[in-house]
């Protein structure tokens, strides 16, 4: 049975609370962020509604009346009862492990680590879709709706945003059997200097990276054999015999497991690098991105050393 409650807001009962508190309209329009005008109009639409007064207007000050006074308990429990409501939906909307969780990650990794989790993720989580961004970019998160973002070293400059280390990996120099069976095996670093060497050019930098091995002194190769900014490349040029490659322990795992390419210098591998989980610095994280978060950490030591 409907009544002429039906037809009062929760936007005419706010306003009214505002003002109450204000005890003007240009106070309630302020902290409603709302015109002086649109708060007094709000206001007359539910006096008009019951043709009563809830308020006495004067020049110098404004008061409820009798029936604005017996209003003001019950419009603060409905608008607080609201907010309850709002927290509960909003809380029940997050709980939910489903949904898509959009993450980003170098183009390299997802192919090499994401794309080989996700038959074992899928059977666990099957109301959860993966949509895996190909990117090594520092962005804002929320600005281009990403749930989550993977990135490996230093994490300094990304404001609003919290990074949870995730594991550690060593960085591998590698040629192919073929390859150093034709050029021989280097047993120091200055022993690449007689060797051709595979580049990696950083998209984020647009720099050669430089090979940082454990030694005093390492020359610096009057000229690369081959430069890519594309990781997967490196990889696959080592494999074919084109050089020597320097990368991620991560990305070369299966040639070295396979054979296809052999470490060298491992006595003279750089400091191991982090790799961190991005997620927005949200209090309340939806219930489907912590069931990826915890998947992925429960596989940290697939890729190296868990943390």
């Amino acid at each position: 049975m409907s009544t002429q409650f039906d037809n009062v807001s929760l936007s005419q009962l706010r306003c009214f609370i505002a003002v109450i508190d204000a005890r003007s309209f240009a106070g309630a329009a302020r902290h409603l962020a709302l015109t002086t005008s649109g708060v007094s109009k709000t206001i007359s639409r539910l006096e008009a509604a019951y043709g009563l007064r809830l308020l006495h207007r004067s020049t110098h000050s404004i008061s409820p009346t009798e029936a604005g006074e017996k209003l003001i308990g019950p419009a603060r429990a409905v608008l607080n009862g609201a907010a309850e409501i709002d927290a509960i939906l909003t809380h029940a909307s997050k709980s939910a492990a489903m949904g898509n969780v959009r993450i980003s990650a170098p183009p390299a990794f997802i192919r090499r680590c994401l794309v080989p989790l996700l038959p074992a993720f899928i059977e666990r989580h099957p109301d959860i879709v993966l949509d895996l961004r190909a990117s090594d970019a520092i962005v804002d998160l929320a600005e281009v709706g990403l749930d989550l973002a993977i990135r490996s070293g230093p994490l300094d400059g990304v404001p609003g945003h919290v990074g949870r280390l995730w594991f550690e990996f060593d960085w591998v120099t590698c040629g192919s059997p073929s390859y150093l069976k034709r050029r021989g095996t280097p047993r120091t670093p200055a022993d690449l200097a007689t060797h051709g060497l595979i580049g990696y050019r950083n998209t984020r930098t647009g720099l050669v990276e430089p090979w940082r091995l454990r030694a005093e002194s390492f020359p610096r190769p009057p000229a690369w054999s081959f430069v890519t900014d594309d990781a997967e490349s490196v990889l696959q040029a080592a494999v074919n015999g084109a050089g020597i490659m320097w990368g991620p322990r991560w990305l070369a795992a299966d040639g070295l497991a396979s054979g296809k390419v052999i470490e060298v210098l491992p006595d003279w591998r750089g400091n191991t690098t982090p790799v961190s989980i991005l997620r927005r610095g949200q209090t309340l994280l939806p219930t489907r991105v912590r069931a990826v978060i915890d998947f992925l950490r429960s596989r940290a030591a697939t890729f190296g050393e868990a943390k």
